[in-house]
């Protein structure tokens, strides 16, 4: 059945870029378009000015393998769509896409926490998905075998194989009113621990991979990997949970920066440094990269909110 508007899809790609419109790609790009999507390959090929600033306007966002999106359009061989879990619409190549099936729904879903795997046609055999990054989420449909898993592929295809080391330990909890399984203090440190392993990932615009990843991007993978549901974007962020002062900021709060332009840019607070203030994780337009740095006292009048996020899971 042809992808068609009104109706639901799937992600089938490990990454999918969104775009502004059909028109925003530039040849340079079409690494970014095919299937599989090469991500890694295209975001070595930008430069670090085109990662934070040629693509503003052109991309919106990037979704992972098996998001489900609504088509709201189809011109030729691209597909308009929403994306509900991060509240935008963007544009992404037709073969991108694939229809649901009835068997989306089985399993046990795991989210990937290495930071970039592959989806193979059997244990150790060929592979069928590369590039599956943190924080995508997998369903387990069978029994393992010798340490890999079989996962369900997004619609009508078998499944395909993982290191079982490769997903988180315990599943995706969706049950309504389930507590956090760590204290604030210990979900602070395991969103630091988290941000750490993506120390050095390329800065883009709009991504949310271990490839290249913005700002608060950061902040989502991160924070969604403890079952913690953010805004995707600035605006969003900066009004979620609760206000708190620079002075109480414990690992895992959130600080925003007045940085590169951008007078929103969050950072996940670290630790104390050997000042006393805060060393922050962040995804810095200006050195291109996820850095750790320590706040400067030349650095406080920067600082335009705190925040401390829900320590609640999503439902």
């Amino acid at each position: 059945m042809p992808i068609a508007p009104g109706q639901p899809a799937l992600i089938a790609v490990a990454v999918a870029t969104l775009w502004a419109q059909p028109s925003a790609p530039d040849p340079d790009d079409r690494l970014a378009l095919g299937v599989p999507s090469a991500i890694r390959e295209w975001v070595a090929r930008l430069t670090s000015g085109m990662r934070a600033h040629g693509l503003k306007g052109r991309v919106r966002t990037q979704c992972l393998l098996g998001t489900e999106v609504e088509v709201l359009d189809v011109e030729h061989r691209w597909a308009e769509v929403r994306c509900p879990a991060q509240e935008t619409t963007g544009w992404v190549p037709l073969d991108q896409l694939t229809n649901p099936a009835e068997s989306d729904a089985e399993g046990t879903e795991y989210l990937v926490c290495a930071t970039a795997t592959a989806i193979r046609d059997e244990p150790g055999g060929d592979v069928a998905v590369p590039g599956v990054t943190l924080g995508t989420p997998l369903r387990v449909v069978g029994p393992g075998y010798r340490g890999w898993v079989p996962v369900a592929l997004p619609g009508p295809q078998q499944p395909g194989w993982v290191p079982q080391r490769d997903l988180s330990t315990e599943p995706v909890r969706r049950a309504a009113g389930e507590p956090p399984a760590t204290t604030m203090i210990a979900g602070g440190l395991d969103a630091v621990k988290l941000a750490q392993q993506l120390l050095e990932t390329p800065h883009l615009h709009g991504g949310v991979s271990a490839y290249g990843i913005d700002a608060p991007g950061l902040v989502w993978i991160v924070y969604r990997q403890l079952g913690i549901e953010t805004p995707r974007f600035n605006e969003s962020l900066i009004e979620t949970g609760e206000r708190i002062e620079f002075e109480d900021v414990m690992p895992g709060d959130l600080i925003f920066l007045d940085h590169g332009g951008d007078p929103r840019l969050p950072a996940i607070v670290a630790d104390r440094g050997q000042t006393g203030l805060p060393e922050v994780i962040f995804s810095s337009p200006i050195y291109g990269k996820v850095v750790l740095e320590a706040i400067k006292d030349s650095e406080l009048g920067q600082i335009t909110a705190c925040r401390r996020l829900p320590s609640r899971r999503r439902a």
